[in-house]
């Protein structure tokens, strides 16, 4: 399967979304429910389809899509169920990494296989008693050519399927950020053992797990990147990773908006559909505006990130926009859909959608983290024209000041 026009990924999205909604969408709140999902079923059907390789080079067997092209897909994955976007995303970011950060041999060794979905690689970062970050606490201790790995990761996606776990670990106690290393630990590893978490507020199916690990051997070839890079190995694939969750916030907003137009145009009081009332109205517009402001802002990021510069204020900012975005929305559509959407399948997903939606707050990164992140960017970085200049490259003539114009500058008191 090759892309090779616009003309080849529009009739490739056409099929994607066919299958996604006949195929998928009617199985979603039984894997809800049941909190079963039909591997067996599915996953041949996503190889079918490209979808374990959507961002995988095309010369280790990829589709090798741009952001401008896998955006659209993410969000209709999470219009159509959220379990399934989460299990490509995470899959396909992992595979990204691989792509981006490891060697020759490592690329020949991971990617053909997790493209075609034969393998799948978890991105473990996170642990119980330490955030996304610096204060990441399992450690590997370098013992002739492997590292002995100890410490447990949870919330991490995939865990029960997955056979690679790419898992950041301190390879230097006082290195600060140069502490880190990545390394891929094989399931079945000796020491190495998954456990599943509790179920979920929504996005059940294929658990997230907890990895513990107990001197856990692994071959130093197994390293992603430099010894001490690791920290930027997988903070650099979290710049991305926020902008695929602000896809899919875009996705379940802009069915929560169509759920919303589709009642407000049914629902008779008085004699009248209630979408012939101000109030409604306002309300549906206001959602279009920040649903609308959305798209733009991805299709923005996406070019950027296509164009392979800088965009971690980007990033962020979209991912803040976007969870914003779509909790103001479903809130919205709750609002618009009264008692009918407290209720499951009645006819609509929503209530499913209102849950799914929460988790994109804490992917990435919480609301909070983001906003630290822009604040110190903003100070590092020269503002506002790399963001707010309209039709080309930011540009400022020489003896002027974006604040200040031409007025000399004064002490603030």
């Amino acid at each position: 399967m090759r892309i090779e026009s616009d003309a080849d990924y529009q009739a490739y999205r056409t099929r994607v979304f066919d299958f996604l909604w006949r195929e998928v969408e009617p199985l979603v709140d039984e894997i809800e429910r049941t909190r079963y999902f039909p591997a067996e079923d599915l996953f041949p059907k996503f190889r079918e389809h490209g979808l374990w390789g959507l961002i995988v080079p095309e010369a280790y067997g990829g589709l090798g899509l741009d952001m401008r092209r896998y955006l659209p897909l993410l969000a209709e994955m999470s219009k159509v169920g959220g379990i399934v976007r989460v299990i490509l995303h995470v899959h396909n970011t992992a595979a990204r990494t691989v792509a981006a950060f490891g060697t020759e041999a490592q690329k020949e060794r991971f990617l053909p296989r997790l493209a075609t979905g034969e393998s799948s690689m978890t991105f473990a970062i996170t642990e119980p008693n330490a955030g996304s970050g610096a204060d990441v606490a399992t450690t590997a201790t370098r013992e002739g050519d492997h590292y002995v790995l100890n410490g447990d990761k949870h919330f991490i996606t995939n865990a029960d399927f997955a056979d690679q776990h790419l898992v950041c670990c301190r390879t230097r106690p006082e290195g600060g950020r140069d502490g880190f290393t990545a390394l891929v630990v094989e399931r079945g590893a000796p020491g190495f053992a998954v456990e599943p978490m509790p179920a979920m507020m929504g996005i059940n199916g294929p658990p997230h797990g907890i990895l513990r690990f107990r001197d856990t051997a692994v071959p130093a070839d197994s390293m992603v990147g430099a010894e001490g890079d690791g920290l930027g190995v997988f903070l650099g694939e979290l710049e991305p990773s926020r902008v695929f969750v602000a896809a899919s916030s875009l996705g379940t907003a802009e069915r929560a908006l169509e759920v919303a137009l589709h009642y407000a145009t049914r629902r008779v009081t008085f004699g009248r559909p209630i979408s012939s009332r101000e109030s409604v109205r306002a309300r549906l517009a206001d959602m279009a505006k920040s649903v609308y402001g959305l798209k733009v802002m991805l299709e923005d990021v996406a070019a950027k990130l296509d164009r392979g510069g800088d965009s971690a204020l980007e990033a962020s900012i979209v991912k803040l926009l976007g969870t914003e975005v779509v909790m103001e929305v479903t809130d919205a559509a709750l609002d618009v859909l009264g008692g009918r959407a407290y209720f499951e399948s009645y006819p609509y997903p929503f209530e499913r959608l209102y849950r799914e939606a929460r988790l994109n707050l804490l992917e990435e990164g919480t609301p909070s983290i983001q906003r630290l992140v822009i604040g110190r960017a903003l100070l590092d970085e020269p503002m506002p024209l790399a963001l707010a200049t309209l039709g080309g490259r930011p540009y400022q003539p020489v003896g002027t000041d974006p604040a200040l114009g031409t007025r000399p500058g004064h002490e603030l008191g």
